[in-house]
């Protein structure tokens, strides 16, 4: 693509390896962050990726509204907040929003996307499966513990195959090596059979992923999510296989060495992203009549943890 107009909103561990990726080879990309003091961090530190990627990018351009975009006109917007800003970030780019402008999202769990589409039409989104886990030290700086390459991106329509071939070109250019795929959703609900379970798991364990998968008590745990979630997957038009399961397991045990990012958010006593991982397989579950007893009950018991200290006295 010929010098596109980039926004990264959100500049936590995910959107600050986009960030740093997409600022190496494109320095005027806007970044989106809601706290002001880590905005002048950034704009005099820039951003340190380091691990399994390593950048260090300067910053040009921090805003804290995204309503500020409006005057910068963006081709693309990349949204890397939290799921559950999803909601009010959709209030704000309407008042953004032009025909022409791509939102991708590279959030984790399921349905962001569809959710993005709901509010400006699946010719406008884009979604990311990211293979990479990272966990953000300061502002700016995040230790990347794998990259398990290549990322992922598909679109919602069809007719967007080229646009997204050149958009999966740019962040490859800038290092953050990503495919173009057919049909996006098989590869979400791949990562989400693991991503959904072993994030429960964690946050209710504080373990690793690898320590959860070889803790026996655990190990039983998952093993009856990941049932579930294959069930509730096959229900909404994906049979994934076994063997990619057993596959995907044992590509865990050896590099899951790092706690799922659901963990930070309980330890630092802040929203988690519930609603769209484990939340999500139980809601889809429902509305098919698939039974999901073990997925429920975790959700259930993140929430109430997550309920106690954002609304307990």
């Amino acid at each position: 693509m010929q010098q596109p107009k980039i926004a990264v909103v959100g500049v936590g561990a995910t959107g600050t390896v986009l960030a740093a990726a997409i600022l190496d080879k494109y320095p005027e990309t806007v970044l989106v962050g809601r706290n002001p003091m880590a905005g002048e961090i950034l704009l005099s530190q820039g951003l340190r990726v380091s691990g399994a990627i390593n950048y260090t990018s300067p910053v040009k351009n921090h805003v804290t509204q995204i309503k500020t975009l409006r005057h910068l006109n963006p081709d693309l917007i990349f949204i890397a907040a939290k799921t559950f800003h999803l909601d009010q970030i959709l209030k704000e780019l309407e008042t953004v929003y032009r025909p022409g402008i791509k939102l991708i999202s590279t959030q984790n769990g399921l349905g962001p996307e569809d959710l993005i589409a709901e509010k400006f039409g699946s010719n406008a989104v884009f979604r990311m499966s990211l293979n990479f886990g990272a966990a953000l030290n300061a502002p700016g700086e995040v230790a990347v513990a794998f990259f398990n390459r290549p990322n992922h991106m598909g679109s919602l329509n069809p007719e967007n195959h080229n646009l997204g071939s050149r958009i999966t070109a740019l962040l490859s250019d800038c290092g953050l090596d990503t495919e173009f795929v057919d049909d996006i959703k098989l590869y979400v609900w791949k990562k989400m059979v693991m991503k959904c379970t072993m994030s429960s798991i964690c946050a209710l364990t504080n373990k690793t992923i690898k320590e959860a998968l070889e803790f026996g008590p655990t190990r039983e745990i998952a093993e009856a999510c990941f049932k579930e979630a294959l069930a509730v997957a096959r229900a909404v038009g994906y049979d994934i296989e076994e063997a990619y399961l057993a596959q995907a397991v044992n590509y865990l045990l050896k590099a899951g060495v790092h706690r799922d990012s659901i963990c930070f958010d309980i330890e630092n006593k802040t929203a988690t992203e519930i609603d769209f991982l484990a939340g999500k397989i139980v809601a889809y579950a429902r509305e098919r009549g698939v039974p999901t007893p073990s997925f429920s009950t975790m959700t259930n018991l993140v929430k109430a943890i997550e309920d106690e200290y954002m609304n307990g006295s």
